[in-house]
Order: structure tokens, then sequence, then C-alpha cells
């Protein structure tokens, strides 16, 4: 479900790493927001990232 219907962001995993390299898997999850946007000319209730919407990559709805 976390995933950016336009641009396809979505978690990625990699390890945190301390001073000393130790290192424990961790993630890093995109700043979804749920928005209507205007999709084919259709309104559509989709979850988009908060950098898709600055960008102005999507047309929103109110």
């Amino acid at each position: 479900m976390a995933k950016d219907y336009i641009t396809g962001k979505h978690t990625q995993f990699g390890n945190k790493r301390s001073h000393a390299l130790n290192s424990s898997r961790r993630s890093w999850k995109p700043n979804l927001q749920k928005a209507t946007i205007l999709v084919d000319g259709k309104p559509k209730k989709v979850y988009v990232s908060a950098r898709t919407l600055k960008s102005g990559k999507v047309t929103r709805v109110h």
C-alpha cells in the first residue's frame, strides 16, 4: 500500500550504522498523503508523496 501513485516511491530498506559501525536494519518511508487528484480528467483518491504535491506534478481537486 505504501506507494506513491505518480512516482512509484515506496519504502526503502537499509542499515542504520552507529559510530562504532554496528549495523541494524531500518527503513525510510515516503511522506504519503491521501489526496484527490485528477486522473484522466476525473477525480480519484490516491496516495501521493508530499514532494509530488509540492512540485506540481499533479492537479489537486478540493
